[in-house]
């Protein structure tokens, strides 16, 4: 069976699966292999539960020769289905990556972009060589436009992921000290980040540039451009309110308020300022858009416990974000004292010991009044600073929160996805009850 004829069958079912515990009726499953599972496994079980088709690469798990079909590598015939059905929709598609800020970015240029299109974008970070396919076999006829996110901790990574979503535009949030293990250096991220914009150029297609990063202005030359920033360079000019809770920009002698804290957030605000007016969506619905936004999964979220309020940032991390947080975290004009809670950052080679002990310099030369690390990094660090503490687990640390009598605090809490840190917030709930 060719792609032309899978991706047939495909538009007769109710959309893709590859997890049988998601399974939807009328789906197509496709039986993917990893280090420690193998879809092949449940292909029966996912016919049992309603699928229509399942895709599989070893024929001892085709059993049913009309609703089994036999691959040779699920995987590749996943990507070469969503590559299909990207041309076979020819439906705009705006491609964004960079080392923080992806998802929130993603999410704010969706919000803007669903007033005028019928928009369809990854849901969450699914990122990857697995997560763009699925991301493209979720758009139908009815989608106007696709807005795609693209991860990557390894040079070409994102070339190949052009490859499968061809995008005709794309946007770079920033170049940080993310995956170094992968990228081996800040430059190797600059290289790795940059394939989309040169896969863009290659293809004579547009670019959006934040003209206030000086890696981004060297693109400026390009023909097909548009930009954004306090730069006079820029077409859409911006000014950055900052040291307010919530992020902020002005443009167009209009504030542009939104649910994000931190300053590091309002680039992406101004990036989907920038993209809502290329695509001419009405202003006051770019306004609306960016103000309605309410972030979630541990992104940049302001929560309240009593007395007590609590900047959740803890979804992810590296060294230009953890940086990023702790800078505006200090510049935040409050009353309450200021409390640090920060895990393990990971990926990091052998760059994690002196990027972990950076952090820590740069919290000895702060004002916050204590400060809590978690992780084996964290805590091979050296300092004399008595109110910084580090804590073996968890389990030791939500103890001392649980005992401790935290009024009017302001916490900030950030680590990386595996550390988990959102563990913590009952502790402090519990305890300002």
């Amino acid at each position: 069976m060719n792609t032309a004829q899978l991706h047939q069958k495909y538009l007769l079912c109710s959309g893709v699966s590859t997890d049988t515990r998601k399974i939807r009726k009328n789906c197509m499953f496709f039986a993917l292999k990893g280090d420690n599972f193998n879809g092949n496994l449940f292909a029966e079980e996912a016919l049992a539960k309603g699928a229509s088709y399942v895709v599989v690469d070893d024929k001892t798990y085709a059993t049913d020769k009309l609703r089994c079909i036999l691959v040779k590598d699920v995987l590749k015939t996943l990507q070469q289905l969503a590559i299909f059905h990207r041309n076979y929709l020819g439906i705009p598609i705006l491609a964004i990556t960079g080392s923080n800020g992806k998802t929130t970015t993603k999410e704010l240029i969706n919000s803007v972009l669903s007033r005028r299109f019928k928009t369809v974008a990854t849901l969450g970070n699914l990122n990857n060589h697995i997560g763009v396919p699925l991301t493209l076999l979720s758009m139908d006829e009815e989608t106007e436009f696709g807005i795609v996110e693209m991860g990557a901790n390894h040079p070409l990574e994102i070339d190949f992921l052009c490859t499968i979503a061809n995008p005709d535009y794309g946007y770079i949030t920033n170049f940080g000290k993310a995956h170094l293990e992968g990228f081996g250096s800040l430059d190797g991220v600059i290289k790795a980040k940059t394939e989309l914009y040169r896969h863009l150029q290659g293809r004579h297609k547009m670019i959006f540039l934040n003209m206030d990063d000086e890696v981004q202005r060297k693109h400026h030359q390009y023909s097909h451009t548009f930009s954004f920033g306090v730069s006079r360079l820029a077409d859409v000019k911006v000014k950055y309110e900052t040291g307010k809770p919530y992020a902020q920009v002005n443009y167009n002698h209009t504030d542009f308020n939104s649910q994000l804290t931190g300053d590091y957030n309002s680039t992406n605000i101004a990036a989907a300022l920038c993209i809502g007016l290329y695509f001419k969506v009405d202003f006051d619905q770019i306004h609306d858009a960016i103000a309605g936004y309410h972030p979630k999964n541990n992104r940049s979220q302001i929560l309240e416990s009593g007395t007590n309020k609590i900047i959740m940032d803890a979804y992810n991390a590296n060294p230009t974000s953890m940086i990023a947080a702790l800078e505006n975290f200090r510049n935040l004009k409050t009353k309450h004292q200021k409390i640090v809670i920060l895990g393990d950052m990971f990926e990091l080679g052998s760059a994690a010991a002196t990027e972990h002990q950076v952090i820590v310099n740069f919290i000895e030369n702060s004002n916050f009044s204590e400060t809590y690390l978690l992780g084996e990094n964290f805590r091979s660090t050296t300092t004399s600073n008595d109110f910084i503490f580090k804590f073996k687990n968890i389990e030791s640390l939500k103890d001392h929160l649980k005992e401790s009598d935290f009024q009017n605090c302001y916490f900030l809490i950030k680590g990386s996805r595996g550390m988990a840190l959102e563990r913590v917030l009952e502790s402090l709930q519990t305890q300002a009850s």
